[in-house]
């Protein structure tokens, strides 16, 4: 019987024998997971550990924010800053960047990160979870600022999410595909439970929030109104709609089974690009999706090609099953 694979072991192969990350990568990816152990836990105590609710505060976009979306932040700040692998920090939940304290040393690396996604399915107890991106810094001088942060997503050096659901799972890539851990809570460790994840180019289901419909594009009501003729319509093939509002939730099932998911531009704020973050949500999953043969899009344009102007930009995103996001931003192209 094989024995079982942790992702310290994992990480370990990607270095020594992949060489595909070096050390201060693998270190610092330890340590996030161990960050992500600790959410875990936070968010499974619930009401017994008085973290539901919200903290009667807002974050740097105007949202109000959940108990649970500010000790997330602070567990992963406090668990990062003194390791030597980072230079600075970025977070979904903070206005500016957070630099390494000059009593810590400071490494090359910058780690962006929406400490808790979905926090708003917190407290009816849905699937939320933690995404990560980490980027090199663009020189080895002193000092760090928040353009050094501003870099498209193909220079991602890995990313991944967690997402606290029945089980625990952490996903990651490293540029070599992508691999899925589960939290094994009597070892306390997470173990590789499936590796070079493969998302199918066609699906029969697709994720969007149907409430906003009449504020669409026309490309996107194009798209939808075919998927909802189903097989008496031009595409022949009946679908079924999921939506659970937590972005990690939707990417790990699309990971899973395949499918596709639209948080396109509306008309309510037609001067904003989107609604999702491009640093801290949009660029790591798109990495994870493309890494795992599918696609992403902000209708028009590949993400991780978008070069970033703000550390809070927003974007449109279609991401998923290759032949449904090419689908859809053929439609805004105009075929």
């Amino acid at each position: 019987m094989t024995s079982p694979i942790s992702l310290t072991r994992y990480l370990v192969e990607q270095q020594r024998i992949q060489s595909h990350i070096p050390a201060d990568l693998r270190l610092l990816l330890e340590v996030v997971a161990r960050a992500c152990k600790s959410i875990s836990r936070a968010v499974n105590k619930g009401a017994l550990g008085d973290v539901l609710g919200t903290a009667q505060s807002e974050n740097v976009q105007g949202e109000i924010q959940k108990k649970l979306d500010i000790i997330a932040n602070e567990v992963l700040i406090e668990a990062n800053e003194w390791g030597g692998h980072l230079a600075a920090m970025a977070s979904e939940e903070m206005e500016g960047i957070y630099v390494v304290p000059n009593r810590y040393p400071q490494g090359e690396y910058l780690l962006l990160f929406d400490p808790l996604d979905g926090s708003s399915n917190v407290d009816v107890n849905v699937s939320i979870g933690t995404i990560f991106s980490v980027l090199k810094k663009p020189d080895a001088s002193a000092g760090v600022s928040e353009s050094d942060f501003l870099q498209p997503g193909n220079r991602q050096v890995a990313a991944g999410y967690c997402v606290y659901g029945p089980q625990t799972t952490l996903v990651l890539t490293v540029g070599d595909g992508v691999s899925m851990f589960t939290l094994d809570r009597e070892q306390g460790s997470f173990v590789l439970t499936q590796e070079r994840v493969k998302i199918p180019a066609d699906t029969k289901e697709f994720a969007i929030n149907m409430s906003n419909m009449r504020h669409w594009a026309d490309p996107v009501k194009r798209y939808v109104d075919e998927c909802l003729a189903g097989s008496t319509g031009v595409r022949g093939k009946d679908f079924n709609m999921r939506w659970v509002a937590s972005m990690v939730a939707d990417v790990h099932r699309i990971l899973t089974r395949g499918g596709i998911f639209l948080y396109p531009w509306d008309k309510r704020e037609p001067g904003k690009p989107g609604k999702l973050r491009l640093m801290y949500e949009a660029n790591p999953m798109s990495w994870l999706i493309e890494q795992a043969g599918g696609a992403a899009t902000d209708g028009r344009q590949r993400i991780l090609d978008i070069e970033p102007t703000q550390l809070h930009q927003r974007v449109s995103v279609v991401l998923g099953s290759r032949n449904e996001v090419e689908r859809v931003t053929g439609y805004h192209a105009g075929l």
